[in-house]
Protein backbone atom coordinates (compact mmCIF):
# COMPACT_ATOMS: atom_id res chain seq x y z
CA UNK A 1 0.00 0.00 0.00
CA UNK A 2 1.96 3.47 -1.17
CA UNK A 3 1.85 5.20 1.85
CA UNK A 4 1.02 8.66 0.30
CA UNK A 5 -1.34 9.38 -2.88
CA UNK A 6 -2.01 12.83 -4.78
CA UNK A 7 -5.64 12.96 -6.43
CA UNK A 8 -6.91 15.52 -8.89
CA UNK A 9 -9.54 14.68 -10.61
CA UNK A 10 -13.28 15.83 -11.65
CA UNK A 11 -16.40 14.37 -9.39
CA UNK A 12 -19.54 14.66 -9.81
CA UNK A 13 -22.43 13.89 -7.97
CA UNK A 14 -26.33 12.30 -8.06
CA UNK A 15 -28.63 11.48 -5.73
CA UNK A 16 -31.06 8.17 -6.62
CA UNK A 17 -33.71 6.52 -5.42
CA UNK A 18 -33.28 2.67 -5.58
CA UNK A 19 -35.53 2.37 -8.42
CA UNK A 20 -33.03 4.39 -10.79
CA UNK A 21 -30.61 2.72 -9.26
CA UNK A 22 -31.33 -0.81 -10.14
CA UNK A 23 -31.87 0.58 -13.64
CA UNK A 24 -28.83 2.22 -13.96
CA UNK A 25 -26.91 -0.58 -13.25
CA UNK A 26 -28.84 -2.84 -16.21
CA UNK A 27 -27.25 -0.20 -17.93
CA UNK A 28 -23.83 -0.15 -17.27
CA UNK A 29 -23.03 -3.08 -15.30
CA UNK A 30 -21.55 -4.69 -18.02
CA UNK A 31 -18.76 -2.21 -18.06
CA UNK A 32 -17.73 -2.26 -14.51
CA UNK A 33 -15.65 -4.22 -12.68
CA UNK A 34 -15.40 -4.05 -8.38
CA UNK A 35 -12.51 -1.95 -7.23
CA UNK A 36 -10.03 -2.96 -4.29
CA UNK A 37 -12.10 -2.31 -1.57
CA UNK A 38 -15.71 -3.51 -4.00
CA UNK A 39 -17.93 -3.44 -0.80
CA UNK A 40 -16.95 -1.56 2.66
CA UNK A 41 -18.53 0.19 5.19
CA UNK A 42 -16.31 3.61 5.27
CA UNK A 43 -15.70 6.28 8.38
CA UNK A 44 -14.80 9.71 7.76
CA UNK A 45 -13.66 11.56 10.75
CA UNK A 46 -14.04 14.99 9.56
CA UNK A 47 -11.74 17.55 11.71
CA UNK A 48 -13.03 21.16 12.25
CA UNK A 49 -12.26 24.00 14.64
CA UNK A 50 -14.53 24.47 17.72
CA UNK A 51 -16.32 27.23 15.92
CA UNK A 52 -16.52 24.72 12.68
CA UNK A 53 -14.95 27.07 10.81
CA UNK A 54 -13.64 24.93 8.45
CA UNK A 55 -17.28 23.71 7.76
CA UNK A 56 -18.87 26.92 7.29
CA UNK A 57 -16.23 28.47 5.07
CA UNK A 58 -17.02 25.31 3.19
CA UNK A 59 -20.75 25.98 3.14
CA UNK A 60 -20.58 29.59 2.14
CA UNK A 61 -17.79 29.49 -0.50
CA UNK A 62 -18.29 29.79 -3.71
CA UNK A 63 -15.50 28.48 -5.74
CA UNK A 64 -12.76 26.71 -3.74
CA UNK A 65 -13.77 24.44 -0.42
CA UNK A 66 -11.64 22.42 1.47
CA UNK A 67 -12.34 19.93 4.08
CA UNK A 68 -9.54 17.80 6.32
CA UNK A 69 -10.60 14.16 7.67
CA UNK A 70 -9.44 10.72 8.95
CA UNK A 71 -10.73 7.99 6.69
CA UNK A 72 -11.21 4.33 7.60
CA UNK A 73 -12.43 1.48 5.80
CA UNK A 74 -14.80 -0.73 8.74
CA UNK A 75 -14.29 0.29 12.54
CA UNK A 76 -10.79 1.03 12.97
CA UNK A 77 -8.57 -0.43 16.17
CA UNK A 78 -4.83 1.69 17.13
CA UNK A 79 -2.88 -0.51 14.26
CA UNK A 80 -5.35 -0.18 11.71
CA UNK A 81 -3.99 1.37 8.71
CA UNK A 82 -6.50 5.04 8.46
CA UNK A 83 -5.70 7.60 5.70
CA UNK A 84 -5.33 11.31 6.62
CA UNK A 85 -6.93 13.55 3.90
CA UNK A 86 -6.88 16.85 2.81
CA UNK A 87 -9.41 17.67 0.31
CA UNK A 88 -10.11 20.66 -2.09
CA UNK A 89 -11.86 21.67 -4.53
CA UNK A 90 -11.81 24.65 -7.34
CA UNK A 91 -13.15 25.26 -10.23
CA UNK A 92 -14.62 22.69 -10.30
CA UNK A 93 -11.78 20.07 -10.18
CA UNK A 94 -11.12 18.10 -6.90
CA UNK A 95 -7.42 17.83 -5.30
CA UNK A 96 -6.95 15.48 -2.47
CA UNK A 97 -3.72 14.74 -0.53
CA UNK A 98 -3.79 11.46 1.24
CA UNK A 99 -1.53 10.01 3.65
CA UNK A 100 -1.90 6.39 5.22
CA UNK A 101 -0.73 5.85 8.51
CA UNK A 102 -1.95 3.52 11.79
CA UNK A 103 -4.70 5.22 13.68
CA UNK A 104 -2.41 5.81 16.87
CA UNK A 105 0.17 7.15 14.41
CA UNK A 106 -2.66 9.70 12.97
CA UNK A 107 -3.86 10.85 16.55
CA UNK A 108 -0.21 11.81 17.80
CA UNK A 109 0.49 14.05 14.84
CA UNK A 110 -3.51 15.50 15.03
CA UNK A 111 -2.72 16.00 19.25
CA UNK A 112 0.86 16.70 19.30
CA UNK A 113 2.15 17.14 15.65
CA UNK A 114 4.50 14.60 15.19
CA UNK A 115 5.03 12.86 11.61
CA UNK A 116 4.91 9.34 11.64
CA UNK A 117 7.43 9.39 8.45
CA UNK A 118 8.30 12.28 6.35
CA UNK A 119 7.00 13.04 3.11
CA UNK A 120 5.99 16.38 0.80
CA UNK A 121 2.10 14.86 1.31
CA UNK A 122 2.60 15.16 5.37
CA UNK A 123 4.25 18.31 5.37
CA UNK A 124 1.08 19.93 3.65
CA UNK A 125 -1.10 18.30 5.75
CA UNK A 126 0.56 19.45 8.46
CA UNK A 127 1.27 22.98 7.30
CA UNK A 128 -3.02 22.94 6.65
CA UNK A 129 -3.48 21.17 10.30
CA UNK A 130 -1.69 24.20 12.09
CA UNK A 131 -3.55 26.95 9.84
CA UNK A 132 -6.67 25.55 11.76
CA UNK A 133 -5.03 25.38 14.87
CA UNK A 134 -4.69 22.00 15.36
CA UNK A 135 -8.86 20.49 14.44
CA UNK A 136 -9.92 17.97 16.54
CA UNK A 137 -12.63 14.88 15.19
CA UNK A 138 -16.04 16.93 15.09
CA UNK A 139 -18.24 14.63 12.95
CA UNK A 140 -17.93 11.14 12.08
CA UNK A 141 -19.81 10.35 8.90
CA UNK A 142 -20.34 6.64 7.78
CA UNK A 143 -21.80 4.70 4.81
CA UNK A 144 -22.14 1.24 3.32
CA UNK A 145 -20.36 1.71 -0.46
CA UNK A 146 -20.08 -0.16 -3.40
CA UNK A 147 -17.11 0.66 -5.95
CA UNK A 148 -16.69 0.38 -8.95
CA UNK A 149 -13.92 1.09 -12.05
CA UNK A 150 -13.74 1.06 -15.87
CA UNK A 151 -10.91 -1.18 -17.25
CA UNK A 152 -10.80 0.17 -20.16
CA UNK A 153 -11.09 3.90 -18.62
CA UNK A 154 -9.03 2.84 -15.16
CA UNK A 155 -9.18 6.62 -13.93
CA UNK A 156 -13.02 6.48 -14.14
CA UNK A 157 -14.58 5.25 -10.65
CA UNK A 158 -18.07 5.02 -9.70
CA UNK A 159 -19.00 4.30 -5.75
CA UNK A 160 -22.90 4.04 -4.34
CA UNK A 161 -23.16 5.26 -0.44
CA UNK A 162 -26.15 3.89 1.11
CA UNK A 163 -27.62 4.35 4.60
CA UNK A 164 -25.34 7.51 4.97
CA UNK A 165 -25.13 8.16 8.91
CA UNK A 166 -23.73 10.74 10.65
CA UNK A 167 -22.53 11.06 14.82
CA UNK A 168 -21.10 13.99 16.95
CA UNK A 169 -20.67 12.40 20.04
CA UNK A 170 -17.98 10.02 20.34
CA UNK A 171 -17.28 10.46 16.70
CA UNK A 172 -14.06 8.14 16.83
CA UNK A 173 -13.06 5.55 14.24
CA UNK A 174 -12.23 2.95 17.16
CA UNK A 175 -15.80 3.77 18.13
CA UNK A 176 -18.10 1.85 15.37
CA UNK A 177 -20.36 3.29 12.39
CA UNK A 178 -23.74 3.89 14.89
CA UNK A 179 -25.07 7.14 14.08
CA UNK A 180 -28.20 9.14 12.64
CA UNK A 181 -29.36 8.72 9.38
CA UNK A 182 -28.72 11.38 6.91
CA UNK A 183 -31.22 10.78 4.03
CA UNK A 184 -34.22 8.76 3.54
CA UNK A 185 -33.95 4.76 3.23
CA UNK A 186 -34.09 4.16 -0.31
CA UNK A 187 -31.80 7.09 -0.86
CA UNK A 188 -28.19 6.14 -2.54
CA UNK A 189 -25.82 8.81 -3.28
CA UNK A 190 -23.71 8.03 -6.35
CA UNK A 191 -20.11 9.89 -7.19
CA UNK A 192 -18.63 9.59 -10.39
CA UNK A 193 -14.96 10.25 -10.26
CA UNK A 194 -12.88 10.56 -13.65
CA UNK A 195 -9.44 12.71 -14.22
CA UNK A 196 -11.22 13.38 -17.55
CA UNK A 197 -14.21 13.31 -19.68
CA UNK A 198 -17.14 10.98 -18.95
CA UNK A 199 -17.40 8.07 -21.21
CA UNK A 200 -20.40 8.50 -23.75
CA UNK A 201 -22.09 5.14 -22.83
CA UNK A 202 -22.05 6.50 -19.45
CA UNK A 203 -23.53 9.91 -20.54
CA UNK A 204 -26.31 8.27 -22.23
CA UNK A 205 -27.22 5.61 -19.30
CA UNK A 206 -27.88 9.09 -16.87
CA UNK A 207 -29.38 10.68 -19.61
CA UNK A 208 -31.49 8.11 -20.56
CA UNK A 209 -32.90 7.40 -16.74
CA UNK A 210 -33.21 10.96 -16.25
CA UNK A 211 -30.34 10.93 -13.49
CA UNK A 212 -29.09 14.48 -13.20
CA UNK A 213 -26.17 16.03 -10.86
CA UNK A 214 -26.70 17.91 -8.01
CA UNK A 215 -24.34 19.55 -4.91
CA UNK A 216 -24.27 17.35 -2.06
CA UNK A 217 -21.67 16.98 1.06
CA UNK A 218 -21.99 14.41 3.46
CA UNK A 219 -20.59 16.69 6.10
CA UNK A 220 -22.31 19.99 5.14
CA UNK A 221 -25.31 18.27 5.00
CA UNK A 222 -24.77 16.48 8.58
CA UNK A 223 -23.80 19.81 9.94
CA UNK A 224 -26.88 22.03 8.85
CA UNK A 225 -29.13 19.21 10.14
CA UNK A 226 -27.41 19.33 13.35
CA UNK A 227 -27.45 22.75 13.60
CA UNK A 228 -31.30 22.39 12.79
CA UNK A 229 -31.77 19.75 16.04
CA UNK A 230 -29.87 22.25 17.97
CA UNK A 231 -32.04 25.05 17.65
CA UNK A 232 -35.21 23.33 16.50
CA UNK A 233 -38.25 25.74 18.66
CA UNK A 234 -40.04 23.10 21.12
CA UNK A 235 -43.27 24.08 22.49
CA UNK A 236 -44.15 22.94 25.46
CA UNK A 237 -47.50 23.08 27.17
CA UNK A 238 -47.18 23.30 31.22
CA UNK A 239 -49.89 25.08 33.37
CA UNK A 240 -51.64 26.41 30.47
CA UNK A 241 -49.18 28.04 28.92
CA UNK A 242 -46.72 27.57 26.16
CA UNK A 243 -43.56 27.93 26.50
CA UNK A 244 -41.09 27.88 22.90
CA UNK A 245 -37.27 26.86 23.97
CA UNK A 246 -34.86 26.83 22.05
CA UNK A 247 -32.70 23.49 22.35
Amino acid sequence: MEATCIFKRIEKKYLLSSAQLEALMQRIGSHLRPDDYGRSTVLSLYLDTPDHRIIRSSLEAVDYKEKLRLRSYGRASADSTVFLELKKKYGGVVYKRRAAMSLKEAERFLEQGVKPYESQILSELDWALRLYGRPRGAMLIACEREAWFDESQPDLRLTFDRNIRYREREPGLDRGSAGIALLPRDRVLLEIKTAGAMPLWLAHALDAEDILPGSFSKYGAAYLKSLEEKTRPVSLLKGGIQHVVNL
